[in-house]
């Protein structure tokens, strides 16, 4: 075998065998970015305040747009382009907000009273609550807050006796995934607090 052609082969597997370590060494980051993914819940619910009691609602699983149907943890640089979202590569939810603020909402409410399901085949109000908007905004590189924005429904057979849209912000203390997971868990708990609020002053339901 001519030095030529032994070089050429001695390349090619010095080549392999790169191009192989880098393979391994991407697929080593990729175990890591995983390992290190953070998930966010709402954390305890707040102590419940002393509240009237309310009649039996059915309270319906919050809807979301499409765009907030996943567990992304979404912020807004408002400071920058106020029309763009962007997402946490390394921090999600544990589950979609708007699953986790269906459990907050139940969890509120059946302090108060009975909570039923769309299930249920009982003659009770219905509660709808449709999410517009979850997210974290920065009005500037170091100053961010949780903002939520919801519609609340009320309906009894198939009409539309009430209906309001709610909003609530949530400081955040730090600039982070961490900052803006905790600020929207405030809100969070905010926007229940007003929308049991909002429910309890309903003349549908404070006759029953």
């Amino acid at each position: 075998m001519s030095r030529s052609i032994h070089r050429l082969l001695s390349s090619r597997a010095a080549f392999a065998a790169l191009l192989a370590f880098g393979v391994l060494a991407a697929g080593c980051a990729g175990t890591s970015a995983v390992v290190s993914d953070v998930r966010y819940d709402f954390g305890p619910p707040p102590q419940a305040a002393t509240a009237s009691r309310l009649p039996a609602v059915k309270v319906l699983e919050v809807s979301a747009p499409s765009v907030l149907e996943s567990d992304r943890l979404t912020y807004r640089l408002s400071y920058a382009d106020a029309q763009q979202t962007a997402a946490y590569a390394n921090s999600h939810w544990t589950m979609m907000p708007s699953q986790l603020l269906t459990q907050r909402l139940r969890n509120a409410l059946s302090e108060r009273g009975t909570v039923l399901t769309g299930a249920d085949g009982v003659s009770a109000p219905v509660l709808r609550v449709d999410l517009t908007e979850f997210e974290q905004v920065f009005a500037s590189p170091t100053d961010s807050h949780g903002a939520i924005t919801a519609r609340a429904t009320l309906m009894q057979g198939g009409k539309v006796v009430g209906q309001h849209t709610f909003v609530a912000h949530a400081s955040a203390h730090s600039a982070d995934a961490a900052g803006g997971a905790r600020a929207l868990a405030v809100a969070s708990d905010d926007l229940v607090a007003q929308i049991a609020t909002w429910l309890g002053s309903q003349a549908l339901v404070a006759a029953q």
